[in-house]
């Protein structure tokens, strides 16, 4: 059994805006070196909105990748054996979006939408992985958490 999932978002756009808002506004500063770096501020944003543009869940074997793209700056294997279980679940508005530490405990990382799937791992922390496809991928995880204990 494979798994292979992508999700897309329009969360990318609100960074494009934010780089173009800021390139545009760099051109009002009159000295040249805070305009270079409030420019180079705006072309971040454009590089952050290729970083997360959609989020890939992926079976490699012995392990699972998860990764923002489709410029792959933030990508995470979690190899099989390192999990314990597995669970379907939602974040919420404070849990947000993004790659960060939940309020809830362990870390979130989240392109949109609030369906998710919580990856419990043996040495007690938690991974929030959002998805659009949370009964796939907990049916997937399960499946092979079954076949890895046999």
């Amino acid at each position: 059994m494979q798994y292979d999932h992508a999700q897309s978002a329009p969360l990318y756009l609100l960074l494009v805006a934010t780089g173009i808002g800021i390139l545009i506004g760099s051109r009002m500063i009159p000295e040249q070196v805070p305009q270079l770096i409030v420019a180079g501020s705006g072309g971040l944003m454009f590089v952050l909105a290729l970083s997360f543009r959609h989020l890939s869940v992926s079976d490699e074997g012995q392990s699972l990748l998860v990764s923002f793209g489709p410029l792959p700056l933030f990508r995470r294997r979690i190899l099989y054996s390192d999990i314990e279980s597995v669970e379907q679940s939602r974040t919420t508005v404070f849990d947000g979006w993004g790659i960060h530490l939940s309020p809830g405990g362990g870390w979130t990382w989240n392109l949109w939408g609030f369906d998710c799937v919580d990856v419990y791992f043996k040495q007690g922390r938690r991974l929030r992985i959002g998805t659009d496809d949370p009964e796939g991928l907990e049916l997937f995880l399960k499946k092979r958490l079954q076949d890895e204990t046999f």
